[in-house]
């Protein structure tokens, strides 16, 4: 007799951003002189206020158990944030609820909007725009939606237009999903953009798809440098209660091991969703860290400074690895506007022969081949979807000189294509 695991996870495709970067860091470990452009992971120190209040609180300590959505002076500090910066109404701390990083948020988030299907019933619908973050589709046909992969393009920044969601939304639509800034496209939706995506669902709600939701990914809110103003959906009126704003502490203050995600709904609905998420999350992680919830409001309230400096070191890298990736023949790039990804077309090379021998047929076969032969570790654009399998992903969140040795490395591996 073979012991099998559930089909659930025999089934769950691995993510190819966590495997190329592993691939890098045992390279790396071994020796290799590897250059990792794989991980989205700031390559900043957190700010020594940040540090400063958790150990603190740690010294102080707060190492019990705590409240599992946060303790009420994390959860306020978050909600006047929401209230203040992103202009979203009806938001208090009852309205928050943070977890173990934005990826475990989206995890319980999803398993509490999306229902499996009955027999014989169609699934719930999730519209993603795609190309996208690897870990939203994943997550949400877990929870037991069917992915409507909505597809975009290079010519038009990655994004989705309202009439493209207007078509997509049918009765069984639950979740419409948005990233910006995004990952892994490093482009972003104008103000009018999103208000425009607010009208359909505001019209859907009433007509057709009266339990549709937003899910709106702002993560990278504050890495913005392209002229474009970052704008949160959820203070759209029309559609503030349906509308859930995830978010975290990882990217903006550089604090991605500290795993500290939060989301947060609207009115009543986003009191019941919180709610809802505090008992799903109370038979999982319950509360993260418990010294770490001080650091929460230093963060949102004393580093703005620091993410400042930050957003600016951000902007001169997006400037350098656009200059230097349009000095690379065959490779087409779009240019970043925010977070801190270029996503460039490399399909003009497919069909070719790496100098080391390998068929270039795809971009996994491209990353492949330039992480064994130049040491340069990318991330293929497949499991992104869309017009993603075109593409690799690059995260320039690294100094200039890693950046300038890179692409260096990618001109010479590109010059040896035959």
């Amino acid at each position: 007799m073979t012991l099998e695991i559930s089909r659930r996870v025999a089934s769950l495709k691995p993510s190819v951003t966590v495997a190329f970067m592993n691939r890098a860091k045992s390279l790396k470990a071994a020796g290799q002189d590897v250059l990792n452009f794989s991980a989205g992971e700031p390559d900043f120190d957190t700010p020594r206020l940040i540090k400063d209040a958790a150990i603190a609180s740690l010294n102080a300590g707060t190492t019990k158990y705590m409240p599992t959505l946060g303790t009420p002076e994390a959860r306020a500090a978050i909600a006047r944030k929401l209230t203040v910066e992103n202009g979203i109404p009806n938001c208090t701390p009852d309205h928050v609820a943070i977890g173990s990083g934005g990826k475990h948020s989206l995890f319980v988030a999803c398993h509490v909007l999306l229902d499996e299907p009955k027999p014989g019933e169609p699934a719930q619908e999730v519209l993603l725009p795609v190309p996208t973050w690897v870990s939203y589709a994943p997550i949400a046909e877990l929870a037991g939606g069917k992915v409507i992969e909505l597809p975009t393009s290079p010519d038009r920044d990655f994004k989705v237009t309202a009439e493209q969601v207007r078509r997509a939304i049918t009765p069984r639509s639950r979740l419409l999903i948005l990233n910006s800034p995004s990952n892994p496209c490093g482009t972003m939706y104008t103000p009018d953009e999103l208000k425009a995506i607010g009208k359909v669902v505001a019209e859907a709600a009433r007509t057709i798809a009266p339990n549709l939701i937003v899910l709106s990914d702002e993560i990278y809110e504050k890495i913005t440098y392209g002229g474009i103003p970052h704008y949160s959906i959820g203070s759209d009126p029309e559609i503030a209660e349906r509308v859930v704003t995830l978010n975290g502490l990882s990217k903006a203050y550089a604090m991605t091991g500290w795993r500290i995600g939060y989301i947060a709904g609207s009115g009543e609905f986003g009191k019941r969703f919180a709610n809802a998420m505090a008992v799903l999350q109370g038979q999982m992680s319950t509360n993260i860290t418990s010294f770490v919830y001080a650091s929460i409001k230093a963060a949102l309230e004393q580093c703005d400074g620091e993410v400042a400096r930050m957003r600016d070191a951000f902007a001169s890298r997006a400037a350098l690895i656009n200059e230097r990736l349009a000095g690379v023949p065959g490779v087409r790039n779009i240019r970043a506007t925010g977070a801190f990804y270029a996503f460039p077309d490399v399909s003009a090379h497919f069909g070719k022969t790496s100098k080391g021998g390998k068929p270039i047929n795809s971009a996994m076969d491209f990353c492949e081949a330039l992480l064994a032969e130049e040491l340069v570790a990318f991330v293929p654009g497949e499991d992104f979807g869309g017009c993603g399998r075109n593409h690799v992903r690059i995260s320039f969140a690294c100094s200039e000189d890693h950046i300038n040795r890179g692409i260096d490395r990618l001109a010479k591996f590109v010059a040896g294509l035959r």
